[in-house]
C-alpha cells in the first residue's frame, strides 16, 4: 500500500481485487476464515470502503501444531498400543483414537476367530479409549474401518449401527491386504471434545 498525498492509502488493484473477494465472501458467508496478508489487505479496505455500513466481525481460526497442546490418552481397559503410537491423542479440541483391534485387554488376545465378535470388542475398546480422553460414541465424527475381508461389510455394518447414535459420524470402509496380527477388522475414529 502507498500513502497519497493527501494522507490516505491507496491500495494497490491485486490487494483491491482480493478486498472485493473478502467482501464477497463475508456478505455470502459471514463465518469466511482469512489467512495471511490477504486478511490484513482485505480488511483494512473493507473498514475504509465500508465506514457506514454495518460490519460482522471477521472469524478467525487457529490450529496449533504446538506438540505441548497434545496429550496422549491411555486407559488399562484397552489393549496396550502394539508400537510406538499412543492409544489416543488430544488436540486441538479434537481426540484422535488409533485403530483398534478386538484384543481382550487383560489377555491381549483376539476375542475369537470371528468378524462380529472381533467387532463387539473393538467397539468396547474403542468406547474405554473415548471415555479415558472424555470423549464418547455420541462425539465422534469421522470412523475409518480397515476389514480383512470386504464380505463381512453386512455383520459388521449391524454391529457397528447399535454403537453409535443418529447422527452417525462420517465413515469410510476398506478392505485391505492385511491387518495387524491377523485381525478380521480394526477401527480407528476422530472425536469431537
Amino acid at each position: 500500500m502507498a500513502l497519497s498525498a493527501a494522507g490516505s492509502f491507496s491500495v494497490p488493484p491485486a490487494a483491491a481485487a482480493a478486498a472485493a473477494e473478502q467482501r464477497r465472501l463475508r456478505t455470502q458467508h459471514p463465518f469466511s476464515l482469512g489467512m495471511g496478508c490477504v486478511s490484513l489487505v482485505g480488511s483494512s479496505a473493507w473498514r475504509s470502503s465500508s465506514s457506514s455500513r454495518s460490519q460482522k466481525p471477521f472469524a478467525s481460526l487457529s490450529i496449533s501444531a504446538d506438540a505441548s497442546l497434545k496429550e496422549a490418552v491411555r486407559t488399562e481397559k484397552a489393549p496396550a498400543a502394539l508400537g510406538p503410537y499412543s492409544q489416543a491423542i488430544k488436540a486441538n479440541n479434537m481426540l484422535f483414537v488409533s485403530g483398534v483391534l478386538g484384543l481382550v485387554p487383560e489377555t491381549g488376545k483376539f476375542i475369537s476367530d470371528g468378524v462380529e465378535e472381533q467387532t463387539e470388542q473393538v467397539l468396547k475398546n474403542m468406547g474405554e479409549i473415548l471415555k479415558a480422553g472424555g470423549a464418547s460414541y455420541s462425539s465422534v465424527v469421522k470412523t475409518t474401518i480397515l476389514l480383512a475381508d470386504l464380505k463381512d461389510f453386512k455383520q459388521v455394518n449391524e454391529i457397528y449401527g447399535k454403537y453409535f447414535p443418529s447422527p452417525a459420524p462420517a465413515r469410510a470402509t476398506y478392505q485391505v491386504a492385511a491387518l495387524p496380527l491377523n485381525a478380521k477388522i480394526e477401527i480407528e475414529c476422530i472425536a469431537a471434545l
